[in-house]
């Protein structure tokens, strides 16, 4: 059945899905970051390995 009475508060609803988005948004950057710094240190190490390899 139909909901009687004051509408909906709809504005409260998308202020929250903005920040939640805003959130998630943070999150996701932080962790890919995160994963580009760890993939160039591995890189890096990688390359003295091999380095060091080819010295001997």
């Amino acid at each position: 059945m139909a909901k009687k009475g004051k509408e909906k508060n709809t504005v409260n609803k998308a202020k929250h899905k903005k920040l939640m988005d805003r959130k998630k948004n943070k999150l996701r950057k932080s962790k890919e970051s995160t994963k580009q710094r760890l993939k160039a240190i591995i890189q890096k190490a990688n390359e003295s390995k091999s380095e060091e390899a080819l010295e001997q």
